[in-house]
């Protein structure tokens, strides 16, 4: 693509791009090329284990992510004004941005009863083109929790909104976008999966009386290559990510009601795109055997 758009700015010349064009694909194992990882789908125990670790705001973008199969991208943005909900047995959201608008193509995610009672929660107090799910709200309502169960009388430590920096460095935004919603399931993964006792994070002395947790290079180095190692893989089968749960929604459709059925279910245009989000599980291919036997 990089060469295709030069050539159209004609920055180098066509020939160029039809000689790239001509080399053969890289093959997996016949090359020294880096492999990435196939994404497969993500069981449905590792999403409700990290409930308890994340927001509200969350929850419910990980929530409509597996009931639509929608992209995080599109559940992130989502506000009142892109919901239409003249039917009430399914309402149709319409994100104002997804991967193939600047195609034209028309982009519309019908949202189930389930989906509509996530929805329900935050749609009060709130005007028709604010975000649904705000992480500015979500650090308030933590605050809120954290008030209401202080001990400490108020006249002694700091008070509500005492403690707040002139100039914060970073301020949260109106809406999550999918790095940030990525780093809050990241973050819940490491306290609902934690690691094996000898691969735990320590805490260290910081000074006579207090006590403070090891850094990265502080943990690696007293781990040790194999251990750390170790500790790599561990987070590797513990972790998963917001892109797995539209290869698990796939997964599911296509086994029920066929990869066509999944290809319209996730928004593509093209059944060879689906098919590398649909995984053929085990058990189809036990029941294709037996059909041919």
């Amino acid at each position: 693509m990089l060469f295709k758009w030069a050539v159209s700015e004609e920055r180098v010349e066509s020939s160029v791009y039809e000689r790239l064009r001509s080399l053969p694909a890289l093959k997996r194992g016949r090359c020294e090329a880096r492999e990435s990882q196939p994404v497969h789908p993500v069981p449905d125990e590792m999403l409700e284990a990290v409930e308890p670790f994340v927001s509200r705001q969350v929850w419910a973008i990980i929530r409509l992510q597996r009931l639509t199969g929608a992209r995080a991208g599109e559940i992130v943005i989502m506000r009142p004004v892109d919901l239409d909900m003249s039917d009430p047995d399914c309402w149709v959201y319409q994100p104002k941005e997804h991967k193939t608008a600047h195609y034209g193509h028309l982009r519309q995610i019908p949202l189930n009863a389930q989906a509509q009672q996530v929805i329900k929660g935050f749609l009060t107090d709130r005007s028709i083109g604010a975000y649904l799910f705000s992480p500015a709200e979500a650090e308030s309502e933590r605050l809120t929790k954290l008030h209401q169960r202080r001990s400490t009388p108020m006249s002694c430590g700091n008070r509500p909104g005492t403690n707040k920096r002139k100039k914060p460095r970073r301020t949260l935004r109106d809406h999550y976008d999918v790095a940030a919603y990525r780093r809050a399931i990241i973050r819940a993964c490491d306290k609902a999966f934690p690691p094996p006792e000898h691969l735990e994070r320590k805490r260290i002395k910081s000074t006579i009386r207090c006590e403070r947790w090891e850094t990265e290079s502080e943990w690696q180095e007293r781990l040790g290559e194999s251990a750390w190692d170790e500790l790599r893989g561990w987070r590797r089968e513990h972790r998963w990510h917001p892109h797995q749960i539209r290869h698990t929604v796939a997964t599911e459709v296509r086994r029920r009601l066929g990869c066509e059925k999944a290809r319209v279910a996730l928004g593509h245009r093209s059944i060879s795109m689906t098919e590398l989000y649909a995984e053929i599980t085990l058990p189809q291919l036990k029941e294709i055997s037996a059909l041919i036997g």
